[in-house]
């Protein structure tokens, strides 16, 4: 693709990777059953399934928030051991600093890198204007609508180059026409740098618009039950015959897990 930046991605490996919590009671919950799986460098690799099943306790143990109970993840040839600047995260919330302006929320993490400063506010302006956010540079986060402030965080998390980005639901709080809009400027924006990226949604059509791959995972305890290739070429329409009949095997195997789901809480429910 003409204009596209040379790529830093990196791939990710998750071999055997569990975790489990132990409840005030001594009890031990599963969260995720071992799980492995290849990443290649630029994918872009959307998860998918019903509330609780361990998307988020994955991811965050993917970004080293959360140590895993069994198993690794490696980016590249490094073990995930930690948080590491080298693996962006784009949260829900947007976890923008309220008391920095627009630029310092772009800035922070090139600060972090030792990057000086007259080279950081020009990395830091390129990427707000990559997202249209140029004229906003000095206002501050509460000035801002939802979708403004997660383009800032998008903005923030690609300007220090990682190598993959992880991202949690984060068009999840926003209306459908900010939430379309954002897809599409995500994938301008990948496309570009072509990062390897791992994408949380509950949206099926969201996932089919994204992804290269999906990873649809079971009811809890957690672990991959398909892995769907997304071969159609962008942009997708999402009325198109070929994008529907990816929609409904999707929630075929969706619907199963959900029927899981329900059956398990109305158990425990009764328990209780």
């Amino acid at each position: 693709m003409n204009g596209v930046a040379p790529s830093t991605a990196k791939p990710l490996s998750l071999r055997g990777l569990a975790k489990q919590y132990a409840t005030a009671d001594g009890r031990v919950i599963e969260a995720l059953l071992p799980i492995d799986l290849d990443i290649a460098p630029g994918e872009f690799l959307l998860v998918v399934g019903p509330s609780g099943c361990g998307k988020s306790t994955l991811l965050n143990i993917l970004a080293g928030l959360t140590p895993p109970s069994a198993g690794e993840a490696r980016v590249g040839d490094v073990l995930v051991a930690g948080p590491d600047i080298d693996r962006g995260m784009v949260f829900q919330d947007y976890a923008l600093f309220p008391w920095l302006n627009v630029i310092g929320n772009v800035e922070f993490g090139l600060e972090r890198k030792g990057v000086p400063r007259r080279e950081r506010r020009e990395i830091a302006m390129r990427y707000l204007d990559m997202v249209g956010l140029a004229d906003f540079a000095e206002k501050r986060p509460r000035e801002l609508s939802g979708g403004m402030k997660q383009r800032v965080a998008i903005a923030r998390t690609f300007a220090t180059e990682p190598s993959i980005i992880f991202m949690d639901e984060p068009f999840g709080a926003l209306d459908a026409l900010t939430r379309r809009y954002l897809q599409h400027e995500l994938l301008r924006i990948w496309q570009q740098h072509r990062k390897t990226v791992v994408f949380i949604t509950h949206s099926v059509t969201e996932a089919i618009y994204l992804a290269d791959r999906i990873v649809l995972m079971t009811s809890r305890p957690g672990r991959i039950k398909t892995l769907i290739p997304i071969e159609l070429p962008h942009p997708r329409d999402p009325t198109s015959d070929e994008f529907r009949v990816i929609e409904r095997q999707v929630y075929a195997d969706l619907d199963e897990e959900l029927a899981k789901s329900f059956r398990m809480e109305g158990r425990d429910f009764g328990r209780g």
